[in-house]
């Protein structure tokens, strides 16, 4: 039965780039080739005729073709699904076509189809029309919560529903305009980065560009033992949350205080992490302290320490996770794996007991909960039999850099949901594997200040990596400094939203209390490719992009030896 799909299209990424960003930061990502538009050869409806069963298998087909607009452009919206279960969108624009093919990944388990891009606010590409775009629920549906007890279902969720959709929605290109795509790609950002990295590394010929923000790459870890100690961490004997979110802008300022001019500048922003640690200690309570509205309580300086801290095995005191939370993201805690009251719910334990009960392990655990969730280096190496399915950490990109394609990943960091230490941690195992001028040559990292999970946060948000990703797969002109930007506003885009009927999660903005800070003032500035750091250069307003210059290499954030460190090894054959 053919489900009704949800189409979400942000106003917010298809607006054009605003002189603001910085244009010397947007000068040096270069601009894409200019293209000829490509009208269709046949009407929308008569791609419902078009076979894909040579795709997906017996069974497949399209299921529904018309006119109609998507952000304000005339598009053949066509609907298909490619057996077993797995469901697509693709939108094909009537008159604007500039022959290019944008595939949007989806995050959490995803389950619905979300056609949105993110990373690319200022691309006038996207906001022309000139993609052809398509997105997948990647063969479940959320509101099914055993989709994960069947075999062929994990197999399309772990790879297989964006290759075949990729495939599908080029058929669909050659059949409507009579000709293929000139280029095409891949953005993604949470599981979506996952989705992206697994398309490089197991269908490399799949697309020329690939873009990977925040990837849940350590899928099996980090939905498990991440997920599962911050849950359990902020959760007292009772069931009661123990370090609330009006808590946290006292912790917020505590990791500025500490971490904010290690670049150099004070402004609010922390730009390396790297070596910085909150003093719990001076702002937790003395004893016998009347009053605690600017102080913590020692129960909730411990929770914070667990958090900052992670997981470690027992018996040899090592951590279990590739990293954790960095100073400066406790304001996005709120929601993840901090309530608004004693009471509240937040989303850390909905993203790790539906992988903990039918995802993780060879056998299913219906009645698993957190309580029965052990942290050590046994569990880290039961996860690993599913391991070479889900992770997507691969370095051996050989196929892909060798055929001229492009990486970049980029990672807030602010980030609660994955710690930016993973995304660091595979960009040096691809320079370990490949050698680090083959990686320059096809891949670059971005780590931006101030932002949280896949945008969002308190600054810098705002930016486009579509754009730089064109101009370097079509034109070689490799991405440098990128400009971003922050308006004041508190843009919660890609914060965590859940319903406690059930617990499905959305990509959105949560339904949270607001937290009270003081206003960030608006600014632009470049980011540059790790490892390098934007530097004031000491004259002007430290607000303005022009100001920055790009600083020397830095230690930006901080990698530990875990035991999992050679999940991002290369995968053998027989893994595949």
């Amino acid at each position: 039965m053919q489900r009704s799909i949800i189409v979400v299209i942000a106003a917010a990424f298809l607006v054009c780039a605003s002189a603001a960003l910085g244009m010397a930061a947007s000068q040096e990502a270069g601009t894409p080739l200019e293209l000829a538009v490509v009208k269709p050869i046949q009407h929308c409806t008569d791609l419902s005729a078009l076979d894909l069963e040579s795709i997906g298998g017996k069974g497949s087909s399209v299921t529904g073709a018309s006119e109609t607009t998507s952000g304000g452009i005339a598009v053949c919206s066509v609907t298909a699904h490619l057996a077993p279960a797995i469901n697509l969108q693709v939108l094909l624009p009537l008159a604007t076509w500039q022959q290019r093919y944008l595939q949007v990944g989806c995050g959490g388990l995803c389950g619905n189809i979300t056609l949105q891009s993110g990373a690319s606010e200022g691309c006038h590409v996207l906001a022309g029309g000139g993609f052809v775009m398509a997105a997948t629920d990647m063969g479940h549906d959320a509101r099914d919560g055993n989709w994960g007890l069947d075999e062929q279902k994990r197999i399309d969720f772990a790879y297989r529903a964006q290759h075949v959709t990729a495939q599908a929605a080029k058929a669909m290109i050659q059949a409507f305009y009579g000709q293929p795509q000139k280029f095409a790609y891949f953005n993604g950002c949470s599981d979506g980065g996952r989705e992206a990295l697994m398309e490089a590394q197991r269908y490399p010929d799949d697309f020329d560009g690939v873009i990977a923000g925040a990837p849940a790459m350590l899928f099996q870890a980090q939905n498990t033992l991440y997920h599962g100690w911050q849950a359990v961490s902020n959760t007292a004997t009772d069931g009661s949350v123990i370090l609330t979110s009006d808590r946290l802008p006292l912790l917020h300022s505590a990791a500025i205080d500490a971490c904010d001019a290690r670049d150099g500048v004070k402004d609010g922003l922390i730009a390396q992490p790297a070596g910085c640690t909150v003093d719990l200690t001076a702002i937790t309570c003395k004893p016998g302290a009347s009053g605690f509205s600017d102080c913590l309580t020692p129960a909730e300086a411990e929770v914070a320490r667990r958090f900052y801290d992670g997981p470690r095995d027992s018996a040899t005191g090592l951590p279990l996770t590739a990293g954790q939370p960095l100073p400066g993201s406790e304001l996005n805690w709120q929601g993840v794996y901090v309530a608004d009251d004693h009471q509240g719910r937040f989303m850390s334990p909905m993203a790790a007991l539906p992988v903990l009960r039918t995802l993780a392990f060879p056998e299913p655990r219906m009645g698993f909960t957190l309580h029965d969730l052990r942290f050590d280096i046994a569990t880290l190496d039961a996860l690993r039999i599913r391991h070479p399915l889900y992770d997507a950490t691969d370095p051996n990109l050989d196929a892909f850099a060798k055929s001229g394609r492009k990486l970049i990943l980029w990672h807030g960091l602010a980030d609660p949901h994955i710690a930016p230490a993973n995304t660091l941690a595979y960009h040096k195992a691809l320079i370990s594997h490949m050698g680090g001028q083959a990686v320059e040559n096809f891949e670059r990292l971005y780590l931006l200040p101030g932002v949280s999970h896949c945008g969002g946060g308190l600054a810098l948000s705002h930016f486009d990596l579509l754009t730089p990703m064109m101009a370097w797969v079509e034109r070689g002109v490799a991405p440098d400094g990128i400009a971003t930007r922050s308006t004041g506003e508190r843009n919660n885009f890609g914060q965590p939203d859940f319903r406690p009927d059930g617990g499905r999660m959305r990509n959105g903005p949560p339904a949270m209390k607001p937290l009270v800070m003081p206003p960030l003032a608006p600014m632009n500035r470049p980011v540059f490719p790790y490892p390098h750091v934007a530097t004031y250069s000491g004259h002007g307003d430290v607000g303005e992009a022009d100001n920055w210059i790009k600083g020397p290499a830095e230690e930006i954030v901080a990698l530990r030896l875990w035991p999992g460190q050679n999940l991002f090894a290369p995968y053998k054959g027989s893994e595949r």
